[in-house]
């Protein structure tokens, strides 16, 4: 299998999942608040809705400003704000509806793409990059609001598809930048996060200049954090804070850098 085959297939299988969960909503689980803040499960819909149909180069729509809600904080939020606000209107059955016409169109694009056309240059959320590079970030970005779906209606799972395994590439491969940049762990600290469940791994981290994520853990490291994967994504992504689920997060070690560590994981735009 090739990359472009992990991620096209991924990203495809991770789209059905979520149709197939919502599926049977009832009204109240549409309009359930998700820990995605300021967005209900219709708005999680609508969101992703918004971005494939940009994908597919659809205009944005011309809404009044949206900065003023409290969960829009940079450009990139008003964008998927102005997606959420223009769905709005819609009955769940026409949601779904612009939900089958833009993934099938998604769908059929990924597939006919080559190689060249699927590494070429092209924009990302996180600067200029490859197209590649972009479908990883919608896969983690689509898995995770699945996770907001499920969290929203009670309903756990989806942690053993390979969009989990790239979601959480995606996150433990930030954990230089976390543990470095945004903690400030001192040279020459190690901290080891270790995750637990259908999707753990283990991932070291050694300060030396620049942070970077080890090959092998070291056997004294000066932290050790230790919790579910899950709930790493859930920290990551800033749908909760470490305080509030500290019951279920071990830390071995540097109690305050574990702290610090733990406090900046949420850099989800």
């Amino acid at each position: 299998m090739t990359e472009r085959e992990r991620i096209t297939g991924a990203l495809v299988a991770q789209w059905q999942a979520i149709r197939g969960l919502v599926a049977d909503f009832d009204e109240a689980q549409w309009q359930a608040p998700t820990p995605c803040p300021g967005w209900s499960a219709r708005d999680v819909i609508a969101h992703i809705i918004g971005t494939e149909s940009s994908l597919t180069g659809a205009e944005p729509p011309e809404l009044p400003d949206v900065t003023s809600k409290p969960h829009v904080r940079n450009e990139i939020g008003a964008l998927n704000e102005r997606w959420v606000e223009h769905f709005r209107p819609l009955s769940p059955a026409e949601l779904l509806g612009r939900w089958d016409a833009v993934i099938g169109a998604r769908t059929a694009a990924l597939t006919a793409m080559t190689d060249t056309e699927f590494d070429a240059p092209s924009w990302t959320p996180e600067g200029p990059g490859t197209y590649a590079r972009f479908m990883r970030i919608r896969v983690f970005d689509c898995w995770m609001h699945e996770q907001d779906l499920r969290a929203a209606i009670g309903r756990p799972g989806g942690t053993d598809t390979t969009a989990g395994e790239i979601a959480v590439e995606e996150m433990t491969g930030k954990l230089g930048y976390i543990v470095g940049k945004r903690a400030a762990a001192p040279e020459r600290s190690t901290v080891t996060v270790v995750l637990t469940g259908g999707l753990g791994r283990t991932v070291p981290v050694l300060v030396e200049g620049r942070a970077r994520i080890l090959e092998a853990a070291p056997d004294d490291p000066t932290v050790t954090l230790t919790l579910p994967a899950p709930l790493f994504a859930r920290l990551y992504g800033g749908r909760v804070t470490a305080a509030e689920v500290a019951d279920a997060i071990g830390i071995g070690g540097d109690q305050l850098l574990g702290h610090r560590v733990l406090d900046a994981l949420a850099i989800t735009i």
